[in-house]
């Protein structure tokens, strides 16, 4: 399926990255060339990177709407979404491990596929992760300051956080580290609470699956509400894609980055396992279904730990910022190379090694949507373009052959399948949403080629 094109900067870029046992340390660039980026990050960091992603604000509000749509099958549509996430994971792993370069599903896609198939998961990746960059900056101003400050304490954290990205990959990480500590002790603190306070018992995990699985099998509905509750919840898995974006700054990659994307999927499958049963457990499927805040309203027996709640779901926001942002710079950074975003773009600093213009140039789009209007309610485009991108991701896995295969081709076309499934199960107003932002993509990359074959 692979498509010849012609070799341009970023490809041969590429080409100086891919290797099929580790590879060099980093790029060695010609004297006088164009700084690269650094290959600094160990697998403890990649780790951190992806857990950051992944455990972001969505483990504190995801499981109402998800309870909503699913009703007692919540556990099945848990388990739906790990298998899609599983799938997924695996072809970015392969990926990934042959093709080490910045740019995550893009790279692969354009590499395995063609330009087209690059620039469709590339863009919808962008456009959907910037969106969603301004949603988790609104979402911790949300928790952490009065309604009157909610839009200046947004900026403020971006501008922070893409400070922070621009001084160098190792400092992103540090302060990963740092937040998801705080995170997994915020969480820890209150399930554990949740489990100790007393009231009404609810089924347990055992028996709510059960009797969910029943419900499933039973009706259309009932299966249609599953479907719709893993769309809901794979995007809480989805973070792992983070790690394969910095493809080009992790050390030894064709070894780490696959044991870092499956190390963090199974560490927060765990997580949200112990997250959906304890909301059963404390508030039962309905209750569940009927919260805005299910953690929280499973201790508000205990106001101190409330507070924590708070404090956790605001950290949990910054941390998926901080590792958003690391993603989508250089993924833009990919697509910079090759010319399908402004050149500009692919900018490297000198002394941070860290693509400084597109990580700027991220900080003033995030920022306008930020001012512009609350985009947590307009963002369901993202959805669709994320199931987009791993459905590119499985399906340029699945032409992968001899030593770079890893996994099973069926299991990736069981990837594809239940990607195209989930984007038909979300609500029309998202599919619609995606679509233009899509149609707004390939016109102008349309336009652009054009005008490069006029010029010869």
């Amino acid at each position: 399926m692979r498509r010849a094109t012609a070799p341009s900067p970023g490809r041969a870029t590429i080409r100086a990255v891919t290797h099929s046992s580790g590879g060099p340390a980093s790029p060695t660039p010609a004297p006088g060339a164009a700084p690269q980026l650094k290959r600094a990050l160990g697998l403890g960091a990649a780790i951190v990177i992806g857990l950051s992603s992944m455990i972001g604000a969505g483990v504190f509000s995801a499981f109402g709407p998800a309870a909503q749509a699913a009703g007692p099958a919540l556990l099945v549509g848990l388990a739906l979404a790990f298998v899609v996430a599983g799938a997924n994971a695996t072809s970015t792993a392969q990926l990934a491990a042959q093709y080490p370069a910045s740019g995550g599903t893009y790279v692969y896609g354009r590499e395995r596929l063609g330009a087209w198939w690059g620039f469709t998961a590339g863009w919808g990746f962008v456009a959907g992760k910037s969106a969603s960059a301004a949603a988790m900056a609104l979402t911790f101003a949300a928790y952490a300051a009065p309604e009157a400050w909610l839009k200046p304490v947004a900026l403020a954290a971006l501008v922070a956080l893409i400070a922070l990205n621009s001084v160098g990959v190792t400092r992103t990480a540090a302060a990963a580290r740092i937040l998801v500590a705080l995170v997994l002790a915020g969480l820890a603190t209150v399930l554990v609470t949740a489990w100790m306070l007393e009231g009404a018992s609810a089924p347990t995990g055992a028996q709510s699956f059960a009797a969910g699985l029943g419900e499933a099998l039973g009706t259309p509905q009932g299966w249609y509400g599953v479907l719709q509750s893993a769309g809901l919840l794979f995007f809480a898995f989805a973070g792992y894609a983070r790690i394969a974006t910095l493809g080009e700054e992790v050390r030894e990659p064709a070894r780490t980055i696959p044991r870092a994307i499956i190390t963090t999927l199974l560490a927060v499958a765990a997580l949200y396992l112990v997250v959906a049963i304890t909301l059963l457990v404390r508030l039962g499927a309905v209750g569940t279904a009927a919260s805005t805040a299910p953690l929280a309203d499973a201790v508000a027996e205990a106001p101190w730990a409330m507070v924590v709640v708070q404090v956790t779901a605001a950290l949990a926001a910054l941390g998926a910022l901080l590792a958003g942002i690391a993603g989508v710079t250089r993924t833009a950074l990919a697509m910079a190379r090759e010319g399908d975003l402004p050149r500009p773009l692919a900018a490297v600093h000198p002394r941070f090694a860290v693509p400084h213009v597109a990580t700027w140039a991220l900080g003033a789009v995030v920022a306008v949507m930020i001012v512009v209007g609350d985009v947590r309610e307009v963002i369901g485009f993202s959805s669709a373009g994320v199931l987009t991108y791993y459905f590119v991701a499985n399906l340029a896995a699945s032409t992968q052959t001899g030593e770079h295969r890893r996994y099973p081709r069926w299991w990736q076309f069981v990837g594809m399948g239940l990607c195209a499934v989930l984007v038909v199960t979300l609500p029309w107003q998202s599919v619609l949403g995606a679509l233009a932002v899509y149609a707004v993509g390939f016109a102008g990359r349309m336009l652009v080629v054009r005008r490069r074959a006029a010029r010869g």
